[in-house]
């Protein structure tokens, strides 16, 4: 095993003790797949993403794209910032968390799978901004403008259009805006309508794989390219998959193990759960043998 898995291994707290051979071989495998996969990350990888956006002038340039009427003089960045309510609440991990010079908000995802859920994503994202300005003490009526945008290579709402902006407005009035200074825009690198122009169109054709010879998408192609490079980017980034692909095999387990113990309950034998199922029989077994235990 590389001394490269094995440092892997270590930050990612995986340890190889009690493994066959077997098993230590798979585990090189899949090192050797995540670290061929980081060769071919771009700007949709929310890891890639999240490194490049931390210059300034990258982000700045491409707020001022999205966002055209606003003025950010300054910016502080927080890259995959967390937001926590409570031990069982849920929270959130931000991608690109702005907070302007004049205290606006801005969150930007890169959003690449279509889950189906995107608007009360949104709608959570929203809330989770509000609820960290409201615990650092900010009253409601001096809460600032905010902004969530998703950056997104599909088209959710299946209007052909690059950019959806959406703000709160009257059903019976529909010139009257509620005033609460929350936007949300979700951009779509595969809109076929003719509704942007200039950088946003070449940076959202980048996003969706397609080559530009536009000045700001060559320097955030350099800066993605040069992410690529960075050892300790990329150290960071296997281990974080390699903890991801350990946290699966566990929740694959504990659920195989909770189907052989109900066929075990239900009178099924070690050798019947075998055949039918494809489980191995050892790890049958050994459900069976804890069975006894708790019994």
């Amino acid at each position: 095993m590389s001394d490269l898995t094995k440092e892997i291994l270590e930050n990612a707290d995986i340890s190889l003790e009690g493994l066959s051979e077997e098993g230590k071989e798979n585990i090189q495998v899949k090192v050797n797949n995540i670290s061929d996969e980081w060769e071919h990350l771009g700007i949709t990888s929310d890891f890639i993403f999240c490194k490049v956006m931390q210059d300034k002038k990258l982000l700045r340039e491409l707020i001022k794209m999205i966002l055209p009427d606003i003025e950010i003089e300054d910016l502080v960045i927080t890259a995959q910032k967390s937001v926590e309510l409570g031990k069982d609440i849920h929270g959130v991990r931000f991608d690109i968390y702005v907070t302007s010079d004049d205290g606006t908000v801005i969150d930007i995802e890169m959003q690449v799978l279509n889950q189906g859920n995107l608007p009360r994503r949104l709608r959570f994202y929203g809330s989770m901004c509000d609820s960290d300005l409201l615990d650092k003490g900010v009253v409601y009526s001096k809460l600032k403008d905010s902004y969530v945008i998703a950056i997104c290579p599909f088209d959710y709402y299946k209007k052909g259009l690059h950019k959806y902006t959406f703000t709160n407005r009257c059903h019976e009035a529909d010139d009257l805006e509620m005033g609460d200074g929350t936007t949300k825009i979700v951009l779509n690198a595969v809109g076929t309508a003719d509704d942007v122009h200039g950088k946003l169109k070449e940076f959202l054709n980048y996003v969706a794989g397609k080559h530009s010879d536009d000045e700001f998408v060559k320097k955030l192609d350099e800066a993605v390219y040069k992410a690529r490079q960075n050892k300790e980017w990329r150290r960071e980034y296997m281990t974080l998959a390699m903890r991801d692909l350990e946290n699966q095999e566990i929740g694959k387990d504990k659920r195989d193990r909770e189907k052989i113990e109900m066929m075990l309950k239900k009178g099924k034998s070690v050798d019947e759960i075998v055949d039918f199922c494809d489980y191995p029989a050892s790890l049958v077994k050994a459900v069976q043998e804890s069975l006894l235990v708790t019994q």
